[in-house]
């Protein structure tokens, strides 16, 4: 049994919510990179290079690549032969956000009453997920994810019968109305199966996999890229002012489900679309 500290656990989050936010991944910045070359549009072309010069401007300068900056989405894998010590983990990660969002001079996003609002001031409580999987090292990764393109997500409990086509119309129907509200070029999480929750999380973790990979079954990685160059075919374009690229890149995930269902989520980012990990 290995035990660590909690207070480590505080160290990293706080640190990777300043990384995450100012450092844009480089599997990210090579997709955006790419379109850019594939664009003929003179807008659209505009618009990529000033998302690359922002973006190299944030590297340069330690800033933020947006002024939102996120609810901290983190996600622990822990292993089953650690043992946590000296508090409460669950604090300790709140803890680390406020951290990092007070000394990056992060934006502080989070109201703590989803009706009656009322900013918490410190971009806490963090949105934690934990899994435990086998070994002694706990995996961090802190995920900031910003609600214009949040708010364009959707899930949808399909029957079985609904088939392969009813996922697929689903994805581009959902991309067509998000439209240019989430800063595209977006990057999209799909999730299918699993329960009605699940299938949201696996879209979640669908949009931190790099976007230089694929689903490890071969059916699925061929949808994956028959799908992004549907979307793209919409031409809704960089920021919504037409072009090639309306997504840089779309992950699916999958899980077993019930005879009777088919859930699928879509979790949508901009393009800037932050994570960053470290392993204890």
């Amino acid at each position: 049994m290995r035990e660590i500290d909690v207070s480590q656990i505080t160290d990293v989050v706080e640190r990777l919510c300043i990384e995450a936010n100012n450092h844009l991944p480089g599997d990210v910045k090579c997709a955006i990179e790419r379109c850019r070359s594939c664009e003929d549009g003179e807008i659209a072309k505009g618009v990529l290079d000033n998302i690359i010069e922002n973006y190299n401007i944030a590297d340069r300068e330690n800033v933020p690549i947006c002024q939102d900056t996120g609810m901290a989405c983190v996600f622990l894998e822990i292993g089953q032969d650690v043992h946590f010590v000296g508090g409460d983990l669950r604090l300790a990660v709140d803890e680390g956000v406020r951290r990092g969002y007070d000394k990056g001079f992060l934006r502080k996003s989070v109201v703590g009453d989803p009706v009656r609002r009322g900013n918490t001031g410190d971009n806490t409580p963090a949105m934690l997920y934990t899994e435990i999987v086998p070994g002694d090292q706990v995996k961090i990764t802190v995920g900031p994810k910003g609600f214009g393109s949040e708010n364009m997500s959707a899930i949808r409990m399909f029957k079985p019968s609904a088939g392969l086509q009813g996922i697929k119309d689903f994805i581009l129907e959902t991309v067509e109305n998000a439209g240019p509200n989430p800063c595209p070029p977006m990057v999209i999480g799909v999730g299918i199966g699993g329960t009605f929750d699940k299938a949201a999380l696996l879209a979640k973790k669908a949009i931190m996999r790099p976007l230089d990979t694929h689903h490890p079954d071969p059916f699925y990685a061929e949808l994956e890229d028959e799908m992004l160059e549907k979307v793209n075919a919409l031409g809704i374009g960089p920021q919504g002012f037409g072009g090639k690229t309306t997504a840089i890149g779309l992950n699916i995930e999958t899980l077993p489900t019930h005879i009777a269902g088919m859930p699928c989520a879509i979790n949508i980012n901009c393009h800037v679309t932050r994570h960053k990990t470290e392993v204890l």
